[in-house]
Formats: structure tokens, C-alpha cells, sequence
């Protein structure tokens, strides 16, 4: 029996993940009103960086694999042309990273250079996985939580006043809390044009709701120096 699958692609997706991200939006609401918050954020933005600088390589992946899928399968066709513009927009943001922690004085290679923890490697490495193995849309549910879900344009101006530190350490922040506003509306608009079976929504899911349970992984691990640094 074909399970039968209701309403908009892109709501579904989405209902699931707001599941979970209650308990993941109280860390980062810990994160940014914590008394460290001058130490924690330098460190945010090593983690942050672990992750962007695997944005575009997963995607040139995911292309690759989708193009050879794309002459027998439809989902995968249609994310031939989504990947192709969006790895081209994606690049170059891990130097708006390294470009922030220059501005506060961080030694940016020193930092970038250290070997990523177990759970960085958790949440890309799953990535890798399943698009090699199992299917590239299933890419669309990290990405759904990466940036479906951008930073308020205030955001910075707090964290300036609570840091003390210059706007252009906020930069990469304050460029996603744009972007990812078209970013998101793009994707969501992909998926409802994307023919999906029951599979591949569950597929999304459980890419989707791994990539935010790793995510509140890696905050919980970052917000477990607090207590040592106030």
C-alpha cells in the first residue's frame, strides 16, 4: 500500500521540525543573553564556521549525484538547477566567518585550523552519507533547518551592545538575517514544486531533524564552558 501524504510539501517538512526547535531556539537564547556572552561568541563563530565551509562541497555532491540520477528520476532532476544557483550563491561565506574573527583580533587560521569535534563531523558527515547513498533531496532537510530559520536583522545590533565588540564582527550574522530570507522562501518554494513520494518526506525528515538535533549537540556542548568563562 502507497502511503498517502497531505498537505504542502514545504509544510510538512516544516511541521516536523518545529518539533524540536523550541528546545534548540532556548539555547541559542541562552547563548546570546549570557554574561560570557564576549568569550562565547568567538568560539559561536569557529563552530558556525565548521559548518559553512561544508555548505558547498555537499552541494557540488549533491549536484553531482542528482545529474546522474536526473534522466530516471524527477525529484532528482528538479534539484539540478536549485543546487546549481545556490552553490554559486553559497560560496565564499566561510571567509565572511574568518573575515569576522579577524575583526575581533582572533588569530582566524590558528582557530579554523583545529580539528572539528565529533559532533561537526555528526552533522555533515551524515550529509555526505545519505546523498551518496540513499538520495540528494534528502540535502533540502539540513538545509531547511540551516536556513529556514534566519536571525532577526536585530540581532546584531544586541550583540554589539552586550560585546562591545565592532559591527564588522557581525557581518556574517548580519548578511544571513537577508539572505537567508530568500534563501528559505526559495527552498520552501522547490519542495512544493518537487513530485515527493511518502519516501522522500521521510527522507527529509529524519535529514532535517538530525541536523537540529546536532546542532543543539553542538550549542549545549558550546554553552558548557559558560559556567568557567563568567
Amino acid at each position: 500500500m502507497t502511503a498517502i501524504v497531505t498537505g504542502t510539501n514545504s509544510a510538512l517538512l516544516r511541521g516536523k521540525i518545529e518539533l524540536l526547535t523550541p528546545g534548540f531556539f532556548a539555547l541559542t537564547a541562552r547563548l546570546w543573553n549570557s554574561p560570557a556572552l564576549a568569550e562565547l561568541y568567538p568560539r559561536y563563530l569557529v563552530l558556525l564556521h565548521t559548518a559553512i565551509r561544508a555548505t558547498v562541497p555537499l552541494m557540488d555532491l549533491a549536484l553531482e549525484r542528482a545529474t546522474a540520477l536526473a534522466p530516471e528520476d524527477e525529484v532528482a532532476a528538479g534539484l539540478v538547477d536549485y543546487l546549481t544557483r545556490h552553490r554559486r550563491e553559497e560560496r565564499g561565506h566561510d571567509d565572511w566567518v574568518r573575515e569576522d574573527l579577524l575583526a575581533l583580533g582572533r588569530p582566524a587560521d590558528e582557530l579554523l585550523g583545529a580539528m572539528p569535534g565529533t559532533a561537526v563531523a555528526n552533522l555533515v558527515g551524515a550529509q555526505y552519507y545519505w546523498i551518496r547513498h540513499h538520495h540528494p533531496v534528502c540535502l533540502l532537510g539540513h538545509i531547511a533547518v540551516l536556513e529556514g530559520y534566519p536571525p532577526s536583522p536585530e540581532l546584531t545590533g544586541l550583540l554589539r551592545e552586550r560585546t562591545g565588540f565592532p559591527a564588522a564582527a557581525f557581518r556574517t550574522l548580519h548578511r544571513h538575517a537577508a539572505l537567508d530570507i530568500r534563501h528559505r522562501d526559495e527552498l520552501l518554494r522547490l519542495l512544493d514544486e518537487l513530485p515527493l513520494t511518502a519516501e522522500h518526506h521521510r527522507a527529509l525528515g529524519v535529514s532535517a531533524l538530525h541536523t537540529l538535533q546536532t546542532a543543539t549537540v553542538l550549542f549545549d556542548e558550546l554553552l558548557a564552558t559558560e559556567s568557567r568563562l563568567v
